[in-house]
């Protein structure tokens, strides 16, 4: 596992950037162009041709440590390689604010990062663009300041969202945010909450859905586990009746959860998009053209089933990207 990954306390600002200096300065040559692991498999190209350009470049991918993540991750790693491109794999950085430092430092070079993420955690607003468009310009000429360049949003947003159980589902009636308010407060020692660490601290997460709805969790009823064993948690009702979701998850369906509607729309978009250090995409122009055609393609439904393929069958990330890819004729196989 590489030094990013094993950061699990890392947090944004001044500390983490000299944090993760210190911890991978040594391993790192240049700008961060020949970090991370070699790829676990070669492609050859497809639909997606070698550029000139691009080719022996090298360079390194990241993602956050969750599957949706993971596996655009994984689709940028084999497109950029179908390329001709010199990759390595940094993926599965834990947490976004050590992914996003991880970029401004140039321990990677580009990863799959969300709007809805960027706008309210990176840049500190408090209210969503209720245009997933607007959003995206709007984030991309934020972030101008910050050296990152934003470009290639998917149509699939990765929205929270909440979900609950087939036997809470059942037993409560609820459909919306709104039930779930009122709820708390009628039934406060059943209002039991399962959410990854992110979510119970950030403005766009817990403590925001609860002000904006005036929901009453009391704190033992909290518990802060790890992404997967929210969705299994909530399913079986133990120790949660409520679990915090992510909306292109494939155990969502696989479990039978159900979703509350966001009926005061709280919750922001969350398109992927490619964010990449504005050096790198001047000097390079070609990526955003080579990973545009595959950004295209992604929709709700085409994450749900990379993401089931992953979550609820078991195979490995680099493989459901991989699949995907020779599926679609983006790239063919070399192995």
């Amino acid at each position: 596992m590489n030094a990013v990954v094993n950061m699990r306390g890392l947090r944004g600002g001044v500390a983490a950037v000299l944090a993760v200096a210190a911890l991978l300065g040594p391993l790192i040559a240049g700008c961060g162009l020949s970090s991370g692991n070699s790829v676990p498999t070669e492609v050859g190209p497809g639909s997606i041709r070698p550029v000139p350009e691009l080719t022996d470049v090298p360079i390194t991918v990241g993602s956050k440590d969750f599957s949706d993540s993971i596996n655009v991750g994984y689709l940028f790693i084999y497109a950029l390689q179908a390329a001709g491109m010199k990759v390595h794999d940094l993926t599965n950085i834990q947490g976004s604010n050590s992914a996003r430092t991880a970029l401004q430092t140039g321990q990677i070079d580009l990863y799959p990062e969300y709007t809805g993420t960027s706008w309210i955690n990176y840049n500190r607003h408090t209210e969503p663009l209720s245009d997933s468009g607007e959003m995206f310009r709007a984030v991309a000429g934020a972030d101008v300041a910050h050296g990152i360049a934003w470009v290639d949003m998917a149509r699939a947003s990765n929205t929270y969202a909440i979900a609950m159980g087939p036997s809470a589902a059942a037993r409560y009636g609820l459909r919306a945010l709104s039930d779930l308010a009122a709820f708390t407060k009628a039934n406060p020692q059943q209002a039991t909450v399962c959410s990854e660490t992110e979510f119970s601290s950030r403005s766009d997460g817990l403590p925001g859905m609860a002000a904006r709805y005036g929901m009453r969790f009391p704190p033992a009823n909290l518990h802060v586990m790890g992404t997967g064993t929210i969705y299994q948690s909530t399913a079986s009702g133990n120790p949660c009746q409520f679990g915090v979701v992510f909306a292109t998850d494939g155990r969502i369906e696989a479990l039978h959860l159900t979703l509350l509607a966001d009926d005061q729309h709280f919750f922001p978009q969350y398109k992927a998009a490619v964010s990449i250090r504005s050096d790198v995409l001047a000097r390079y122009p070609q990526i955003a053209d080579v990973l545009k055609p595959v950004m295209d393609r992604l929709t709700n439904e085409v994450m749900v089933d990379l993401n089931a393929e992953s979550d609820v069958h078991g195979t490995d990330w680099s493989r459901v990207a991989r699949n995907w890819l020779i599926r679609e004729g983006f790239v063919t196989s070399r192995s």
